[in-house]
């Protein structure tokens, strides 16, 4: 057994916007908690990096919505304990044509009391000038999207966990996790033990969940951020009060944007999707690989954004981590209950990291979930049984 002074409350692996969020929660309540990185920060290998992601609470399910309206204010809080501006208010536009999936997402907005407008391809057209749109697109306007600055909430948070006690290790790989109480966790330092373990390792979750007898399915991607020049720079910028965007139904995948802001005269306009990528070698992709993409984005860019370059003047790359049904992994281990899973974060876990943390924080400590976890166990997917264990 370990001495008391080594035993850690909680281990959280991983220190991209999940883990730190959990680690976040822990060290607030008081816990003795120790955050593990295998690569040194600040790094870019992950998917919690760049300037920028969209916030919203327009979504399709009720209980993402939900989990917004408690994001946003722990987004606040964290502003108020870090004294600066973490998030803009920009609004955030969804368009595309009349179908079920809008409808949906309108549904929700209207259930859970959220100031939303539904706009007309007239009004579309009135309103924003320098958008393409066919006579058969609308819109709807979620007043409370914008843009979340990522680089700075994570060094907020970061900053946050030291003032709250907690500790931060980069640059230590975790090497082997032993099961049991305590669980031992055994770096490329060292070795520490911990009452509870977190594991938010993003691509790398299943390098070490296999030695413990699981296997999620989890699909890693290789996402190109592109940055598209305005050929008359500020016009869809925040100045002119160009929202966030949402844009269903142009390609397979959603495109989705920021107005221009992180570099000046440069639009974000990415594809929600992406080619399988080994996390290891994510920084050597091959030669065609990506390019798909990017063709993609350009004949979007040419057709329907008359006022940027149909050229990116910069890509950057992220990784997504999804799962079949595109929600997240919010669990404990089938078979060790002080081993908490949270993964496949699929492109659209940032703006929700402060309730995933707290979800998190909460499953390694043994209280009561705050929210049903239903649509987060592992237990949805088939295959993943007893037998697998």
């Amino acid at each position: 057994m370990a001495a008391q002074k080594d035993l850690w409350d909680a281990i959280v692996i991983g220190a991209g916007i999940q883990g730190c969020f959990t680690t976040y929660h822990l060290a607030k309540h008081g816990k003795r908690v120790l955050l593990l990185e295998q690569f040194f920060l600040p790094h870019s290998r992950g998917s919690s990096h760049g300037q920028s992601r969209i916030i919203r609470k327009a979504y399709s399910e009720d209980f993402y919505t939900q989990m917004m309206n408690e994001c946003y204010q722990i987004w606040a809080q964290l502003e108020l304990e870090a004294g600066t501006a973490l998030h803009r208010k920009t609004e955030l536009l969804v368009l595309g044509k009349e179908n079920p999936g809008l409808k949906t997402m309108q549904a929700t907005l209207s259930r859970q009391g959220i100031e939303h407008q539904y706009l007309t391809s007239e009004e579309l057209k009135q309103r924003f000038p320098n958008l393409r749109l066919t006579s058969e697109e609308v819109g709807l306007l979620d007043k409370t999207g914008g843009v979340l600055y990522a680089d700075k909430a994570l060094r907020a948070l970061q900053d946050a966990i030291h003032q709250f006690g907690g500790t931060v290790k980069d640059g230590e790989k975790v090497t082997e996790i032993r099961p049991g109480l305590p669980v031992r966790v055994k770096t490329t330092s060292r070795s520490y033990h911990a009452k509870s373990l977190v594991i938010t390792a993003g691509p790398w979750t299943n390098q070490l969940l296999q030695p413990l007898g699981i296997e999620l399915p989890l699909q890693t991607l290789r996402i190109n951020v592109c940055y598209w020049p305005e050929k008359v720079p500020g016009s869809y910028g925040v100045s002119q009060a160009f929202p966030c965007f949402m844009w269903l139904g142009l390609a397979p995948h959603s495109v989705y944007g920021l107005p221009a802001g992180e570099y000046p005269g440069l639009m974000k306009v990415c594809y929600h999707h992406g080619n399988n990528v080994d996390p290891e070698e994510r920084d050597c992709p091959t030669v065609s690989s990506g390019n798909q993409d990017v063709q993609i984005l350009c004949r979007i860019v040419k057709d329907h954004f008359p006022d940027l370059r149909p050229e990116p003047a910069i890509v950057e790359r992220c990784m997504y981590t999804n799962t079949p049904d595109k929600h997240f992994v919010l669990d404990r281990h089938p078979k060790y209950d002080n081993i908490v899973i949270g993964a496949g974060f699929s492109g659209h876990g940032f703006k929700l990291a402060p309730v995933v943390g707290k979800i998190l924080y909460e499953l390694s400590m043994k209280l009561t979930p705050s929210y049903d976890l239903a649509p987060f166990r592992i237990s949805r997917f088939s295959g993943l049984g007893k037998a697998h264990l």
